[in-house]
């Protein structure tokens, strides 16, 4: 098959050329447009997933031969986790040739991270079946830049870094609290709300009950400098 002029773009992008272009377009098209004869990236996604891994925990283990398991684990999860592949993602413009159905699309697709995520891990994943695990790794590793030498600055979620924060202060653990969940089952939106004894607090709002907790905690964060 011969890819479109946008699809062909999306190779420069991620600086590989497909020699079997349909893993490419399978690893972009999304359930809400499957059929018989386009099936979508969700069996590419769970592969991806695993090349991540493995290609995430060899390059830490190179990046600090003396860190002990402790510190690596929390690194790991900052790497793989589904925000950062969605982070990339924004920055290869994958949403711009994502293969959505019309309601997924209408409804803002292309922007929702977890499809975003969903669709980084399915292109690792292509990458990988069609050149091997050492095209995969090149590419992860390119795109992925700097953040693997960066991590240890972001390993600690804000959730746990606010709760040793007050803890350490003798205040009780932060309270979540939801404060309204709005929007159809398909694209929810979650305010949040993180309080502490003392009446401080802050807000968030995300498309997940997590990613608005995690967002309300580093807001308070910065707020209590």
């Amino acid at each position: 098959m011969k890819l479109s002029k946008e699809m062909k773009a999306f190779e420069v992008w991620i600086g590989y050329t497909f020699t079997r272009p349909h893993l490419l377009q399978r690893a972009l098209t999304h359930a809400s447009l499957s059929s018989e004869t386009r099936p979508d990236n969700q069996r590419l996604e769970f592969l991806g997933d695993r090349v991540l891994g493995l290609v995430m925990a060899t390059a830490l283990l190179e990046a600090d031969k003396k860190a002990a398991e402790g510190q690596l684990a929390p690194r790991f999860n900052t790497l793989v986790r589904k925000e950062t592949c969605a982070e990339v993602a924004r920055e290869i413009d994958i949403g711009a040739v994502l293969k959505l159905g019309r309601s997924e699309m209408l409804s803002g697709g292309r922007r929702k991270q977890a499809l975003l995520g969903d669709a980084m891990e399915a292109v690792i994943a292509a990458v990988y079946k069609d050149a091997g695990f050492e095209a995969a790794q090149e590419m992860i590793l390119r795109l992925w830049g700097s953040r693997v030498h960066q991590v240890e600055a972001d390993a600690r979620d804000p959730k746990t870094a606010l709760q040793e924060l007050v803890q350490a202060k003798g205040q009780t653990p932060p309270d979540y609290v939801l404060l309204s969940r709005e929007g159809p089952d398909h694209a929810p939106v979650f305010t949040i709300a993180v309080r502490l004894t003392d009446g401080t607090e802050a807000q968030a709002v995300a498309g997940s009950k997590r990613q608005a907790e995690q967002a309300a905690a580093k807001a308070l964060l910065e707020r209590l400098g």
